[in-house]
């Protein structure tokens, strides 16, 4: 019979007090539960590493981790104790203990965090093993861990987890790291990837930069931003939807080659591969265009999946893909062409809108020429892109801060890098005509007066900047949690985020 939501609270509470008991009986035998400090000589890992050289030298070791599991043997006891790196078992015996620790040693749940120091030995059944001859209490759990099975199948041991609710392992993140830990190697993964793409653009000579997360004004992308007020200054400021028109500002003072890796944020909703606070790698390369950051970023994908992964053969949901370059290059227009044959550059607003309506993709009122091929794009042409993929060459009226294309101004030189049908990023051959730039700010300008909220505003700052001169630039923006989903075969982007947003609990 299973047991009510209620029955199941009431039990956790009974056993929340058990263990409160316990540590007011630790107190009372005049141990503190909760001590500053414990001095390790080795980390468990270090003690399996080196286990044969500290057991033939009968070196005592002092270690300290938290209590994944007792087994109590009559005057014996088992403890297994887990740190970062790894995990081993404890030997508590009574005469080695004494009656004082001896009696602590009772009061010892899972969960507890204990430091214990001893010598090592190998038991008959072949386990490392350290035999106890001081117990330390040094975090007293006071709430029991979720008990986390494991059963036997014919391809051997697998977990049977009373821990897989989503919306419990994003609100207890740190219940989820402990108990899965493939959960916790993501995002040991994570880090890794994110180191190899700082070695990989610091070895090609860029400087890694940070620029303002507040901004008076916002800009670089075409996105909702958050709002919020700065009271000594009595004024409104935002949340940056993006670092480019800062990182821009470098290159004009003279920097080169700069990039930044940080939080950006859009007032946006929640999905599979959007989240409204996402880390993003940005990066600008002075005398360069789209073409070389296609290059740039395959070498750097190729690097980092080699340096953290040691292949480029991967999987997700399923499906294999290779990250091996070249990556194939895909005309946007083309592609749709492909797809609807038609010729969309021949295309007015109300041929694009009966494809739109033919392929029941919704539209906004008021969307002009540009806005509906992206949005034919983004239905019809990247969901079905497998294989690693550059879309390239835009509507010039979706990407204002990008140089029109020479052979055709109604499009500029910009790609996004797809995979899996998921885009990992934007490309610019960067616009640096300040006349331009003003033009196409003012366009923005006239889309948010018909009601476009994600339309760019105009910065003249920025453009004042345009006007002391930048060089020809190729511009890069990677998001670093959909990369990491891909690396990492994560289904969403709430997996590789430490801690997601979630609405309030009732």
């Amino acid at each position: 019979m299973r047991m009510s939501r209620e029955e199941k609270i009431d039990d956790v509470h009974e056993l929340i007090q058990i263990r409160l008991e316990k540590l007011r009986k630790i107190e009372e035998m005049g141990i503190d539960p909760y001590p500053h400090r414990y001095e390790r000589t080795h980390r468990i890992s270090e003690i399996i590493d080196e286990f044969d050289d500290l057991s033939t030298k009968n070196i005592k070791v002092k270690t300290a981790g938290r209590v994944r599991a007792k087994r109590e043997h009559g005057r014996v006891i088992f403890l297994d104790i887990q740190d970062m790196g790894g995990k081993i078992q404890l030997y508590l015996k009574q005469d080695n203990l004494g009656e004082h620790q001896w009696d602590f040693v009772d009061l010892i749940d899972i969960g507890d965090f204990i430091g214990v120091s001893g010598k090592v030995f190998l038991t008959r059944t072949g386990e490392r093993t350290i035999e106890v001859g001081e117990i330390t209490m040094l975090a007293k759990s006071q709430r029991p861990l979720p008990v986390v099975k494991e059963v036997e199948n014919r391809e051997g041991k697998r977990r049977f987890d009373a821990f897989t609710d989503k919306e419990a392992r994003y609100r207890q993140r740190y219940l989820d790291l402990l108990l899965n830990p493939e959960v916790k190697e993501r995002f040991v993964l994570r880090t890794k990837v994110i180191d190899a793409i700082r070695r990989f653009l610091d070895a090609r000579g860029f400087v890694e930069v940070e620029t303002p997360i507040l901004q008076p004004i916002y800009g670089g992308a075409s996105a909702r931003p958050f709002t919020t007020h700065h009271h000594t200054l009595d004024m409104k400021i935002f949340l940056r939807i993006a670092d480019e028109l800062y990182l821009k500002r470098l290159l004009v003072g003279g920097y080169e080659a700069v990039y930044e890796i940080g939080k950006d944020f859009r007032n946006e909703g929640i999905d599979r591969i959007h989240y409204p606070e996402f880390t993003q790698l940005e990066l600008y390369q002075a005398y360069a265009d789209y073409n070389d950051m296609m290059e740039l970023f395959e070498d750097m994908v190729e690097f980092v999946a080699v340096d953290v992964f040691g292949t480029l053969e991967f999987e997700y949901q399923g499906r294999g893909f290779s990250f091996k370059k070249p990556w194939r290059r895909l005309s946007l227009i083309e592609a749709i062409r492909d797809k609807t044959g038609i010729d969309i550059l021949e295309a007015d607003v109300d041929q694009l809108l009966s494809i739109c309506v033919h392929h029941n993709i919704e539209v906004e009122k008021g969307m002009g020429w540009g806005n509906l091929v992206e949005r034919i794009g983004e239905n019809l042409i990247e969901p079905n892109i497998v294989e690693p993929t550059f879309l390239c060459d835009y509507p010039r009226a979706v990407s204002p801060l990008a140089k029109p294309k020479q052979e055709d101004s109604r499009l500029v030189e910009r790609f996004e890098p797809f995979c899996m049908g998921i885009e990992l990023g934007n490309s610019f051959t960067e616009l640096n005509d300040p006349r331009v730039q003003r033009e196409n700010f003012a366009v923005q300008e006239e889309m948010r007066a018909k009601g476009d909220e994600e339309a760019q505003v105009i910065d003249e700052d920025f453009i004042m900047a345009l006007e002391y001169g930048m060089p020809p630039t190729g511009g890069l923006g990677v998001g670093i949690d959909r990369l990491v989903m891909l690396l990492t075969d994560s289904p969403s982007i709430r997996e590789v985020i430490l801690f997601p947003l979630l609405r309030p609990r009732e």
